[in-house]
């Protein structure tokens, strides 16, 4: 990934030079994203800048990118997967001068306007400028994969970055660039590029087809394949990121990758010592005969490097914070290995509907249009937390999953094969699990293949989030707490976490512009706060934590050996055990220090393995 600037039609031109160092201070914010090269262009009252990672085409892609007579400039942070098509498209009517892929924006441009932009396959932000008519363009990729903010000076300039930090001291106000979206300056606003079926959140009725699903994920892994840098995998041994692994590892040797780096593949992993993804990870990189790496970090390690991750994320969404400094920490590990790309399995979930508060969804219509509203808010969330926290340390991050055609069949299907349905045996995902069930040559161990969902922040190690609270606890009294609302009418944070990270967040980014970029709103397990109705109890609760979300399937499959306990209980003790006993015989109670969906806090430990799972 990189980093790109733009300040385009400033008023006054007289001070060119001042402004020009204004342009390079700004775009110098951006160098963690970019530490191999830096570029600016100039053209009377318009500048852009990029700070370059050089993935594709190392020596020869730095930015700004021009046309043959310069009258075109564009700076982009994308990958174009479909870079050698397009420009087979214009052999004979472009000169390509450089080997990056996101050249072929310009040709693209001259041959089409504007109107070219679902033409690219891949992820990107960029802003183009048109000497010759002095007009410029701006677009994001379909589901905001790559950030983009958009901001406005007190001169009428319009101002883009890649973070709000390169925006946030200049401009009068500034927002979130729109995921598939571009902005022209000609038609002097926003226009939708994207529009899929799914967008409207009708529900479909294509049925499922496995080897449909499986082919469209290959090929999407297949894609991302695309490099000339060392590259590897994250694995936390969940079935999403294990998935990825396993295409990669199967096709790497027919790829251009493994002809420059062999068909080795490195995977990654971070977690607390002891914590679940180390120990499942271990197991499917051991299955895939991958080259593992094992990163541990302590619960201090995680809090000393909290503001570090909110002014690289560049939020205070609790979640997103949560599970964002693990992988924060591990991105510093991996470059220093020297990997400057790797895959990852983010968007799953919001597709398929993988997370576990899914399973309460009351029809197949809720459950639809519960994904459709996950997927249009993945670039505030698991796309902005991989892309920020990974960008901080010059590592890029590619996520098949969030694939144009895979979306397309995903979101396609009708989603009552996606529901969760104990009596047919479905779990969470089954649709993505059955696809890649194949006896003969299988892509994972069953018992991986099948292992339930973990959040991130959990997955990592249990006491990581046990260990943020009681520390924000210490941080925040129960005065500043009451006192919330007064200090932060916006967003008022609900807990003492939430709090803690707000006061970070406001030191760094005290704007209006800056708070109003956070998503905000009640959230139980990752759910918008639209899916809190399913369940009445969900209203109650304070913390998004997946513990408030029990397993149908664990407190069943592991009833024998599992050792109950109750804690912190908001009713008298003896009604929790009650609870409790009841909510075991249902099956409902999930294991492994879970809690009930009626927050009352109870929790069990289970005797047996998680592997067993």
């Amino acid at each position: 990934m990189c980093g790109i600037f733009a300040v385009l039609g400033c008023a006054d031109c007289s001070q060119s030079q001042a402004q020009r160092a204004r342009v390079l201070a700004c775009s110098r914010r951006l160098r963690h994203r970019g530490p191999d090269w830096s570029g600016v262009y100039q053209h009377e009252g318009n500048f852009l800048a990029q700070q370059r990672l050089a993935v594709v085409s190392p020596l020869s892609g730095d930015q700004p990118l021009f046309n043959e007579d310069r009258t075109v400039v564009v700076v982009a942070n994308g990958e174009i997967y479909n870079h050698k098509k397009i420009r087979k498209q214009f052999t004979g009517k472009h000169t390509f001068t450089t080997g990056s892929d996101c050249e072929v924006i310009i040709p693209l441009y001259e041959e089409y306007g504007e109107n070219f932009v679902d033409m690219l396959d891949g992820v990107f932000a960029f802003v183009l400028y048109d000497t010759r008519n002095r007009t410029y363009m701006a677009a994001r990729d379909a589901i905001g994969v790559n950030p983009l903010y958009i901001g406005w000076g007190g001169d009428g300039s319009v101002w883009f970055a890649s973070e709000m930090k390169a925006l946030n001291e200049d401009c009068v106000r500034f927002e979130l660039f729109p995921p598939g979206h571009l902005y022209s300056s000609a038609a002097a606003g926003f226009r939708r590029w994207y529009n899929p079926a799914w967008f409207l959140e009708q529900v479909p009725s294509t049925p499922y087809d496995p080897l449909v699903l499986r082919a469209a994920f290959e090929k999407a892994v297949v894609k991302r394949l695309m490099t000339d840098v060392p590259f590897g995998v994250l694995l936390s041994g969940g079935l999403d990121s294990s998935l990825v692994a396993s295409v990669t590892k199967r096709h790497l040797v027919e790829t251009e990758a493994a002809k420059k780096f062999g068909t080795e593949l490195h995977s990654f992993v971070v977690g607390l010592e002891g914590s679940p993804d180390l120990k499942a990870a271990r197991e499917v990189a051991d299955y895939l005969g991958t080259i593992h790496h094992e990163f541990h970090f302590t619960v201090q390690d995680g809090i000393d490097a909290i503001e570090e991750v909110i002014y690289h994320d560049e939020t205070y969404d609790v979640t997103t914070i949560r599970a964002s400094t693990p992988m924060f920490l591990m991105a510093r590990k991996i470059k220093s290995l020297g990997v400057k790309m790797v895959l990852s399995g983010e968007g799953s979930d919001e597709l398929l509907g993988g997370y576990l508060y899914f399973h309460f969804a009351p029809n197949k219509e809720e459950f639809h249009k519960e994904t459709c509203r996950k997927v249009k808010a993945l670039h505030q969330y698991d796309c902005l937390r991989a892309n920020k926290a990974t960008s901080a340390w010059g590592l890029e991050v590619r996520v098949p999953f969030l694939d144009k055609e895979f979306i397309d069949v995903a979101m396609g299907m009708d989603p009552e094969w996606k529901m969760y349905d104990k009596s047919l045996g479905r779990i969470e995902k089954w649709v993505m699990r059955k696809a890649f069930d194949d006896e003969e040559h299988p892509y994972l161990p069953k018992h991986i293949l099948y292992r339930q969902k973990e959040q991130f922040s959990d997955g990592v190690g249990y006491s990581w989030i046990d260990g943020l609270k009681a520390f924000t606890e210490q941080q925040v009294t129960d005065e500043m707490m009451n006192n919330a609302a007064k200090l932060y009418p916006y967003n008022t944070p609900v807990n003492k976490e939430a709090y803690y990270y707000r006061m970070i967040f406001e030191r760094l980014f005290p704007q209006d512009s800056a708070r109003e970029t956070v998503p905000w709103g009640p959230s139980i397990a990752c759910s918008t706060p639209a899916a809190i109705e399913w369940v009445e109890q969900w209203k109650a609760s304070n913390d998004p934590s997946g513990r408030f979300i029990s397993s149908h399937d664990a407190a069943t499959d592991h009833a024998n050996g599992a050792v109950w306990r109750v804690s912190r209980s908001p009713m008298p003790w003896h009604g929790a055990v009650a609870h409790v006993l009841l909510l075991f015989l249902r099956g409902v109670v999930r294991c492994h220090q879970r809690t009930c969906p009626c927050m009352c806090m109870c929790t069990c430990t289970c005797a047996s393995e998680r592997a067993s799972h």
